[in-house]
């Protein structure tokens, strides 16, 4: 069928771009250590954007399998669409060489039959039952399979296909609670699925015995999963389009934005990554983009639209599916380790927080309820919940006085612990 809409459109006066997949996923929910309920999904389409005399058309259409008639009015309304549209039109990219990318597909999830998946979900289930002690448990388990690709009038002829697994719990002791969630590209044994049970349990356990703390302000050590919620109030500094709209506090790269121990990358090609893919969603190929090094400001994230706007280079940070417009977001974002160990630190530590979303990107001030932190002295560990980590990004940034030696991935996010400055309200 794509062969055939290509036909149809090297017809026509305009330059386009077809964008599409098909996969299947099949997720299992768990309630109170049983699976409750199984879904499968199917899914397929095609995704076209349309460049008509400076302005761009888009729409889509389910399913892979269409007579000429269905793909003539496909091509039609969409050049309607262009023709009538104020959304600017700069091109589509030229052919590169996809990035070659590890592990991102795992035979054993295509080919593993729903029985097999429901038998994992029912011992991943049996296994909370068996560790929950007091704790209620909940979660989930999911798999996907996807196949996808790219062509446009340009002579860009691209396909790929990826696999996925992820997993979450949710620990519920009294009034604490806990939670887990992780994500991959292999089929992962029930082994690893004990790690994100244990930690929601940790986790629910320390929070049932938190209450708020006194005021501070000084050092604070930020865990992986609240550095993650506070960094991306500074990322809508770098997306192109926040540049482009001045939506941005910054104009171009150079400027110092954190403090020399800093080094944080945006990298498509990581083996095995979440976030990873050979070509982006306009066929640009993957590439690790350095966005921060030693404290300065290197680079903003780009697709090609706002790259051309800006009179600079895709980073290929388009991301999309056959439904949506190519928009920009990041692939695996990672934070350099550094050189301190940060296991022993004694003082204040915040594992995770909430409420990013009400942060000012463009002012980077923030006040965000902590999920679950700790007070660490002499050995002893003293949890707390419900204060609010306050401040403000940028100064927060370049505050940042240690990174440690070991990284922990959730998802598409991998960094350290990070010791900055901050206050505790």
């Amino acid at each position: 069928m794509i062969d055939e809409l290509v036909a149809i459109l090297e017809g026509k006066n305009v330059e386009w771009e077809i964008y599409w997949e098909m996969g299947r996923g099949g997720s299992f929910k768990i309630e109170r250590e049983k699976v409750e309920r199984s879904q499968r999904k199917f899914y397929s389409g095609v995704g076209l954007r349309i460049g008509y005399r400076g302005r761009l058309g888009f729409s889509y259409i389910t399913g892979l399998n269409h007579d000429r008639k269905t793909l003539e009015d496909f091509v039609e309304k969409t050049i309607n669409l262009a023709r009538v549209s104020e959304v600017p039109f700069v091109g589509f990219p030229e052919p590169g060489k996809p990035a070659a990318v590890e592990n991102l597909y795992d035979r054993r999830i295509k080919e593993m039959p729903f029985e097999e998946a429901y038998s994992l979900a029912s011992d991943f289930a049996r296994l909370m039952a068996e560790l929950k002690g007091a704790s209620t448990l909940s979660g989930s388990l999911a798999f996907g399979v996807n196949t996808y690709g790219l062509v446009n009038s340009n002579g860009v002829e691209l396909e790929g296909r990826s696999t996925g697994m992820s997993a979450s719990v949710y620990a519920v002791l009294g009034t604490g609670t806990g939670s887990y969630y992780q994500s991959y590209r292999s089929l992962q044994p029930l082994e690893e699925l004990e790690k994100g049970i244990r930690e929601a349990l940790r986790d629910a356990e320390m929070s049932a015995r938190a209450k708020p703390i006194d005021g501070h302000f000084g050092e604070v050590l930020l865990e992986p999963d609240a550095f993650q919620a506070v960094l991306s109030i500074f990322l809508e500094n770098v997306f192109g389009d926040s540049i482009y709209f001045r939506r941005s506090r910054f104009s171009s790269p150079g400027e110092t934005v954190g403090s020399e121990c800093l080094t944080i990358l945006d990298d498509a090609t990581l083996p095995a990554g979440s976030g990873s893919y050979p070509f982006d969603g306009e066929g640009v190929p993957g590439k690790r983009t350095v966005l921060i090094e030693d404290g300065v400001l290197k680079s903003f994230l780009l697709d090609f639209t706002y790259a051309s706007f800006l009179g600079m280079e895709s980073t290929g940070n388009a991301v999309r599916d056959f439904r949506t417009k190519p928009h920009i977001g990041t692939s695996n974002l990672l934070v350099e380790p550094g050189k301190e160990s940060l296991e022993d630190f004694e003082g204040i530590v915040v594992k995770d927080v909430f409420g990013e979303h009400t942060a000012n990107p463009v002012s980077g001030d923030f006040s965000l309820t902590v999920g679950l932190g700790y007070v660490v002295k002499n050995g002893e560990i003293r949890p707390f919940r419900d204060n609010m980590l306050s401040g403000n990004v940028f100064e927060l940034l370049r505050s940042v006085s240690a990174v440690g030696k070991r990284p922990l991935r959730r998802g598409s996010f991998v960094s350290p612990r990070v010791l900055t400055s901050a206050r505790i309200v």
